[in-house]
């Protein structure tokens, strides 16, 4: 046992003695382990970080945008099963309901193939039971608007059950939709920047130590051995700077780019169609007062559905959604004034109708020149359709963006590291052959 212990500190003297083989070795080994270490750790975290902007551009922000376009093709829907009820037996509105009912098809086909892409996209098993939920509800309510539009003069009485199908179960569902959509949206990204700050912390850890070993690998073997550079030590830190700071620099661009899109782009044009749903909604309130003979509640609905929309009383006013940082408020006010316009033809229209003047209530409605309300709400809805699209484009290009700077990144630090592990040895192969 003596002996055994007074080899071991043999050794382990000779180990750290700096003028031995050993200690050089020892160097070595602890620059080669950490450059394994920063090769590992920042290919698979880059390899992650890339994985992660491809969901949030290819998985949740597609499903996220597919929500919010079924509860506004669905409240689209009811819109014109109204107007088709109020121009039913009129030939004057012949051309009124025609345009009603086209429309209502491409919404129907609309809401076809949402669901059909909520039901191929759905990660989990309550995203999927909550899409055939919503597939029951859609046939009960188709049924009721077939019953509505075969019904002739009882037609108001099963469009009141086919809203009420709509209101109650279908648009409740569309909005639980909606919202799980949007959480995972935002977990995706909560998810991102844990493995970006992952990442930057790899970088800056991992390879300012290899740095550290390898300025001071340098330092010591000038001294040790008298010479003033090693070339291939230099080409090992000039790869190891080349990779830290780029890696470091392209992570946090990625990560301001992809927050700049979201809180820019991607949450006002979600919050636009949420507001597109709205106003569809608060427009056919006008056409549920008439078909119902005046009943206040379609009125009173519609005030509170207007009062979001213009901003007064809502957690998601227009002039918020519709606008943004890179917006300049008259474009914002500019949507607000024509939501307004339409606002007063409701008011109009319910002065009409409370007068008895009913078939020039329907006409104020179903009026295509200015200052009718069907003029009006196209004129508001073609300035919120311009800017949603410009909100989508604008995602879109980010996202294009983040990939494009992502790309390759899984790979550099596999060449780069590789090369400095390579680099190493070749550094002092020549200082270990003066022992021999």
């Amino acid at each position: 046992m003596p002996a055994v212990i007074e080899a071991t500190r043999t050794m382990a003297r000779r180990a750290v003695r700096p003028e031995t083989p050993a200690r050089l070795r020892l160097w070595v080994a602890v620059t080669i382990l950490t450059a394994t270490l920063l090769l590992a750790g920042l290919s698979l975290l880059m390899a992650r970080v890339q994985d992660q902007v491809r969901i949030i551009g290819d998985e949740a922000a597609p499903q996220a945008a597919t929500a919010a376009d079924l509860y506004f093709a669905l409240s689209d829907m009811d819109a014109q099963v109204a107007r088709m009820v109020l121009t039913a037996g009129d030939d004057a509105l012949a051309g009124s309901q025609i345009d009603a009912l086209g429309t209502y098809q491409e919404r129907s086909r609309q809401v076809d193939a949402d669901l059909q892409k909520s039901l191929t996209t759905s990660t989990t098993e309550a995203d999927r039971a909550a899409v055939l939920t919503l597939l029951d509800h859609l046939a009960v309510y188709r049924e009721r608007v077939w019953q509505t539009l075969t019904a002739g003069d009882a037609a108001p009485g099963y469009y009141t059950q086919a809203t009420n199908t709509l209101h109650l179960d279908l648009l409740p569902a569309a909005q639980a939709l909606r919202d799980a959509s949007e959480q995972r949206l935002s977990d995706a990204y909560a998810g991102k920047r844990v493995t970006q700050v992952l990442a930057v912390t790899v970088a800056i850890v991992l390879g300012g130590a290899l740095l550290v070993l390898l300025i001071a690998l340098q330092v010591w073997l000038a001294r040790r051995f008298r010479r003033v550079l090693n070339p291939a030590l230099l080409g090992a830190t000039v790869l190891t700077v080349g990779l830290v700071l780029p890696a470091i620099a392209v992570l946090v661009l990625q990560g301001q780019r992809l927050g700049e899109a979201r809180d820019d782009s991607l949450t006002p044009f979600l919050r636009l169609s949420q507001a597109r749903a709205v106003s569809y909604d608060a427009a056919a309130d006008t056409s549920r007062y008439l078909i119902s003979s005046r009943l206040a509640y379609y009125d009173d609905d519609f005030k509170k559905k207007s009062a979001c929309l213009s901003g007064t009383d809502c957690e998601t006013a227009l002039p918020v959604v519709a606008g943004g940082p890179d917006v300049s408020p008259f474009e914002s006010d500019q949507v607000v004034s024509r939501w307004q316009a339409y606002a007063r033809d409701h008011q109009k229209i319910v002065a009409l109708a409370a007068a008895g003047k009913n078939d020039e209530a329907i006409g104020a409605l179903t009026g295509i020149k200015r200052g009718d309300a069907a003029f009006d709400f196209t004129y508001y809805d073609a300035a919120v359709g311009e800017i949603a699209a410009a909100r989508k484009a604008d995602f879109d290009r980010a996202m294009d963006d983040v990939s494009t700077l992502m790309t390759g990144w899984a790979v550099i630090p596999l060449v780069a590291m590789g090369l400095v592990i390579v680099l190493v040895p070749v550094a002092v192969r020549k200082r270990f052959a003066e022992y021999r």
